[in-house]
């Protein structure tokens, strides 16, 4: 018995001695934070804030970040083929409708004031859907042939409001209506490459370069590959398919022909990635140092073997600098596997968290756990979609920018004053602040 509360009490004696001065250590003495993990904001061109449009917005913009504890925003500046900036190869009509501050226009503006608060700015561009646009300058210049058709010979141009057409309808629909690019038509991947190139030399100022529905279009429910014969799958075009006879010898599968269906898809992926590989070597060349990044979909075997983005390959490649997968869900288990997935990839990998904070404008508490779940993760970083879902709901602004506030940490008293010194003597210690610790259109 007595060796058993000697051995109690030289135990609790222990915990005393090294767990007492983790608590009560001064505040000089407290650790440094670590560098801050890091964290984008989409920010809309054509939402609910428009803030290219308006200059008055910019200083809620930056504080808004600033208080979410953003280190990077993704400013959408092409979609539908429009650019919200000067160009000569996408429709600049948006562009003409951004403010100007004196010589800089608005996205120039933006930077500048970006970089006085320490924020990065990403050019955030649709790549491969044209929204409900068939009109856009790069299908004017190719021709038909740009767009995407499906197994059937089907063009995306042809379906009623760029939706599955009848009598597919009452099995499939199109898990995001568009008219989409095919990738692998002749002319595509040069001209948006060019596109791009064309927006990093106009804002040397630009830190990164955001890429988003990089990808071929899917249908509900999802088919994993064209092996089945099963579904709807889309890049059939004639001209996409001539490539592959003359890049692999074989016949591309089409309509209920399922021959060298493997190789098919296995191409086509290829397209997609040499798509990413073209724009980044474009825009790298035009700006040395930019970072290039994707918003990806977030389940990485749908992503690769459904729409052939194989955003694990680019990261491996080096063609990306990080993805950010859209994990937007209401499912709290499935957002618990998808991250522990993640960390995984992340040892190898750059990977920011893109969260759906939208979803829960009623129930702002969920969208703080969302965030606390991905910042318990020290390897990934974050991004909330979007500024203006956040900012047109004062309640989930509030959760949000409450939940980065440092919370206060006691220390002990500081060592004793100088007699001299009676008034501070007298002064009660302070509280040393501490660390802290699918879906809306694009």
């Amino acid at each position: 018995m007595s060796s058993f509360r000697f051995g109690t009490l030289a135990a609790a004696a222990c915990f005393l001695l090294t767990a007492a001065p983790a608590s009560v250590r001064p505040a000089s003495a407290q650790e440094a934070p670590g560098p801050r993990a890091p964290r984008g904001l989409w920010v809309l061109c054509e939402g609910s804030q428009r803030v290219l449009e308006h200059p008055e917005r910019l200083p809620l913009l930056l504080d808004d970040a600033a208080a979410l504890g953003v280190t990077d925003l993704f400013v959408q500046v092409y979609r539908g083929g429009k650019a919200w900036f000067g160009s000569t190869l996408a429709d600049a009509s948006p562009h003409a409708r951004t403010f100007r501050v004196g010589e800089q226009d608005a996205l120039a503006a933006l930077i500048e004031r970006a970089h006085a608060r320490g924020l990065k700015v990403h050019a955030w561009v649709n790549v491969l859907s044209l929204a409900g646009n068939p009109d856009a300058p790069i299908v004017r210049s190719i021709g038909r042939r740009a767009v995407a058709e499906d197994q059937h010979g089907r063009s995306v141009l042809d379906y009623p409001d760029y939706d599955v057409p009848p009598p597919d309808r009452s099995y499939y629909r199109m898990g995001t209506p568009a008219v989409w690019l095919d990738p692998a038509a002749p002319g595509v991947r040069e001209r948006l490459a060019a596109t791009f190139a064309e927006l990093v030399e106009r804002y040397p100022g630009l830190d990164g370069l955001h890429l988003d529905y990089i990808r071929y279009p899917d249908v509900l429910p999802f088919t994993p590959g064209s092996r089945f014969g099963v579904g709807l799958s889309f890049g059939y075009g004639e001209a996409s398919r001539a490539r592959f006879l003359r890049e692999t010898g074989k016949a591309a599968p089409f309509g209920s022909d399922l021959r060298n269906a493997n190789a098919w898809d296995d191409w086509r992926r290829l397209q997609v990635t040499a798509l990413v590989e073209a724009i980044g070597r474009s825009a790298r060349a035009a700006r040395p140092g930019l970072a290039l990044s994707a918003a990806v979909i977030s389940d990485r075997e749908r992503a690769y073997l459904v729409d052939f983005q194989d955003w694990a390959g680019w990261l491996d490649a080096k063609l990306l600098d990080f993805a950010v997968p859209m994990l937007y869900t209401t499912d709290d288990a499935r957002l618990g596997y998808a991250i522990e997935s993640y960390e995984g990839l992340a040892r190898t990998r750059a990977l920011w968290v893109g969260l759906g904070s939208w979803l829960f404008r009623q129930s702002p508490d969920r969208a703080v756990a969302q965030l606390k779940r991905v910042e318990a993760a020290p390897a990934l970083g974050s991004a909330l979609f979007s500024w203006d879902s956040i900012r047109e709901e004062t309640g989930l602004l509030a959760a949000l920018v409450a939940s980065q506030q440092p919370a206060p940490s006691l220390t002990a008293p500081a060592a004793p004053a100088p007699p001299e010194d009676a008034a501070a003597a007298a002064r009660p210690p302070s509280l040393a602040p501490r660390a802290s610790d699918d879906l809306e259109p694009r």
